[in-house]
């Protein structure tokens, strides 16, 4: 009996170890992403609102994303890619969102507002559900067909977990880095307390890379997503492209042939949130303007 289920756990952790290596750029994406909503707080509150965000994904996983998904593969599998296109869609306004305020254009929520931790962790958190359902169906889609709904369970669940664990361990070290820093500062080694400067002059620097990293990082992953899902649907336009820049290519060795493809899927990611953004925008223009506050003044 014990060595059947030693077998067992076997067989789901190879399997999760497998369909773990594929989701890879989906989880370093994630880990770029997060840290963004930590800015700007207080140093006392950043691993309480990461926390709170870690606790938050595994709801999503394991709560919404994981029974869906088994759901819908059973009985609607062709649910599954407007789901990803509405996810993705939503990953290129709010990057594209992101590169208007690089450009000086200001969103009607103000700093406060901006600033205001459960708003962040809201958006942290909706913002994980869209990369966190990427990272599970691509693990799903990867596991064996004639794994059994039990053993894709446990596979999905040691996923879940492990994915959680290391993207949210690794935004913790990010946002406490400085206190590390600071901390080397007072040892009484001097190079020790040189290193611990170094650190902590390097930290605005840093996020300011990060950030730019998991905007850069959103528009890849929803163009890519939006992409593929809409050749799983209804229009091959996007994806005939992408796929003929590859071919093109393909003497030029892996690297080369990654770099087209995310290049072509942050572009078309950029455009396509442009335009939602463009959209957004005058709606809520032509909303303010028909507050009846504003008519009146």
């Amino acid at each position: 009996m014990s060595v059947g289920l030693l077998a067992v756990v076997d067989d789901i952790l190879t399997a999760a170890l497998k369909a773990s290596a594929k989701t890879a750029g989906v989880v370093i994406d994630d880990a770029a992403v997060t840290p963004q909503y930590v800015q700007g707080l207080s140093p006392a509150r950043e691993l309480h609102v990461v926390w709170r965000i870690a606790l938050g994904s595994l709801f999503n996983k394991f709560v919404i994303i994981i029974p869906l998904a088994l759901l819908l593969s059973a009985f609607a599998p062709w649910v599954l890619p407007w789901l990803l296109i509405l996810g993705g869609t939503y990953l290129c306004f709010e990057g594209a969102e992101k590169v208007t305020e690089w450009f000086g254009v200001h969103h009607s929520t103000n700093e406060t507002e901006s600033r205001d931790e459960g708003k962040l962790i809201f958006g942290a958190i909706r913002t994980d559900l869209i990369l966190s359902t990427e990272i599970m169906l691509i693990a799903l889609a990867s596991l064996d067909t004639d794994f059994g709904i039990w053993m894709t369970l446990g596979a999905l669940v040691v996923i879940g977990l492990g994915m959680t664990a290391l993207v949210y361990g690794a935004v913790a070290l990010l946002v406490k880095i400085d206190d590390i820093g600071l901390s080397l500062m007072k040892n009484p080694a001097r190079q020790v307390r040189r290193a611990g400067a170094r650190i902590v002059v390097a930290m605005p620097a840093v996020f300011r890379v990060i950030g730019i990293i998991g905007t850069v990082a959103m528009l890849w992953v929803g163009g890519h997503l939006v992409i593929v899902n809409l050749a799983e649907t209804f229009w091959h336009g996007p994806y005939d492209v992408l796929h003929a820049a590859t071919r093109a290519i393909e003497s030029a060795g892996p690297a080369v042939i990654w770099l087209t493809d995310t290049t072509i899927s942050l572009l078309f990611g950029l455009i396509l949130g442009l335009i939602i953004v463009g959209i957004v925008f005058a709606m809520s223009g032509l909303f303010r303007r028909n507050k009846p506050g504003v008519v009146a003044a």
